[in-house]
């Protein structure tokens, strides 16, 4: 079992940045995929971006060139750097964790931190 949490989101201007951290524990967090998941309320868990154990990433058309996903297994940790925030980025943002390449189903993901909660006003 891993067990994951997210810290890092707050209340932000539109234009700011923001650094989201994801901490595991556990298993073996280099064997795993990360991905960064958010969901505003009333909407479904939308992917933001993913982290394959070599390092390759994938993302989200809505955050390409403005979200960058990073991990540090030496830590076991991932991160999400956030800027030039949109209000359209509010939502609980969560980390997670799998075992299949480059996915970006939700169902994918076997574990899940609590989220964290970023607000973007205009």
């Amino acid at each position: 079992q891993v067990q994951l949490e997210e810290s890092g989101g707050g209340l932000v201007q539109a234009g700011d940045s923001l650094r989201l951290s994801c901490a595991a524990s556990g298993r073996t967090f280099s064997n795993y995929v990360v991905g960064w998941f958010r969901q505003a309320p009333g909407k479904e868990r939308e992917f933001v971006a993913a982290i394959n154990w070599n390092g390759l990433t994938y993302n989200a058309d809505s955050v390409k060139g403005r979200f960058t996903i990073s991990r540090d297994n030496a830590k076991n940790a991932a991160y999400l750097q956030m800027n030039s925030l949109k209000p359209e980025d509010t939502a609980v943002y969560y980390c997670g964790v799998a075992t299949v390449s480059g996915t970006r189903e939700p169902e994918s993901y076997r574990y899940w931190g609590q989220g964290t909660q970023v607000t973007v006003s205009s």
